[in-house]
């Protein structure tokens, strides 16, 4: 477990961004509470309110209402975009109702699913969200934030269908290997999605929660790997083919282990995806991160700035071995460092 955040101020700088909205120009996502919740786990929260500060003028105003999410009525505002603000009133009123465990477990099968909305975003948000719940308990910021992440996830709520399944490999780098690449690589993330047609298979047979955890840490140590040596083929969305994995393994012990493995399942198809949607023709060797520890890699990041460039090292410290500290210093290599 992650140090106590002792100081507060983590729920300082969730207090501060939730007059904010989950996205800007309607389209990208606000990175700030995942970055914040982020430091904070690996004891950085000197640094959260002056990140916040380089970030903030990326931030937008919460957006307005439609109408009230009601439990007789969610399904028919499940993925509409124009309702986050009834979202997140909507799981705001059922945590001050219910532990949140319980909605966790209620509402994480209906929205696994649509994983893909905000490209992948919205459960990399609740991830982070559930993280800080589980390491530092409940409060009523941290509860405010598994409100707004799933409010953001329900109304971004976007499926993947239509899917041919083909020969995969044991081994969740083989898997990998075997992705085919879409065949038109232009275009935004729900362009090149509805272009995925084909994937692999790989740990479909799976049904033991044990064994589903253990395969979700092998694919989020497989995706990190993989930075190091394909990162280049888009640098910013092939973090998500590791950052999106390890959202779902972190929520793991929140969730009732019947849950485990269609978490798994899942997870392997946002992995899969976005691998097919970015991977470059050809990989680069992977560079020996040299004499440099974690705590190293991290002050790297920081200071690069980056939202993606830090969120990826925060899984890859998660993973801890030195082909993932490569990946981390990859991502700082190849990304615009924050203004």
């Amino acid at each position: 477990m992650n140090p106590i955040d002792t100081s507060g101020v983590l729920d300082e700088a969730l207090q501060r961004l939730h007059a904010s909205g989950p996205e800007r120009l309607g389209r990208l996502t606000n990175h700030a509470p995942m970055v914040a919740e982020a430091l904070v786990a690996h004891g950085r929260q000197a640094a959260v309110h002056r990140w916040l500060d380089r970030y903030e003028d990326r931030l937008e105003d919460f957006p307005a209402p439609v109408a009230p999410v009601t439990d007789a009525d969610w399904a028919t505002a499940l993925g509409d975009p124009r309702r986050v603000a009834d979202w997140i009133a909507y799981f705001g009123r059922s945590l001050s109702a219910q532990d949140w465990r319980s909605l966790l477990a209620t509402w994480w099968p209906r929205l696994l699913p649509g994983l893909y909305g905000g490209s992948t975003h919205t459960v990399i948000r609740t991830g982070h969200a559930v993280r800080a719940l589980l390491d530092h308990g409940e409060s009523e910021p941290r509860l405010t934030e598994l409100a707004h992440a799933l409010g953001y996830w329900a109304a971004r709520h976007h499926p993947l269908s239509g899917i041919t399944w083909l020969p995969g490999a044991t081994d969740a780098g083989e898997a990998l290997e075997a992705v085919p690449p879409i065949p038109v690589r232009e275009g935004g993330f729900p362009t090149r999605l509805a272009l995925v047609g084909r994937l692999p298979v790989w740990s479909g047979e799976v049904t033991d929660p044990g064994t589903a955890r253990q395969r979700l840490a092998e694919l989020v140590r497989a995706t990190t790997h993989r930075y190091a040596t394909h990162g280049h083929g888009e640098a910013t969305m092939l973090v998500h083919a590791a950052t999106a994995p390890n959202a779902v393994l972190r929520s793991l012990p929140a969730l009732p282990p019947a849950l485990w493995a269609p978490s798994l399942h899942a997870a392997w198809r946002a992995s899969a995806a976005v691998t097919a949607m970015y991977a470059p023709s050809q990989p680069v060797a992977p560079v020996p991160p040299g004499r440099v520890s974690a705590e190293d890699v991290l002050e790297r990041a920081l200071t690069h700035g980056d939202e993606h460039v830090i969120k990826l090292t925060d899984t890859a410290l998660d993973v801890g071995d030195e082909q993932a500290l490569a990946a981390a210093l990859r991502a700082v290599e190849l990304s615009t460092p924050l203004s």
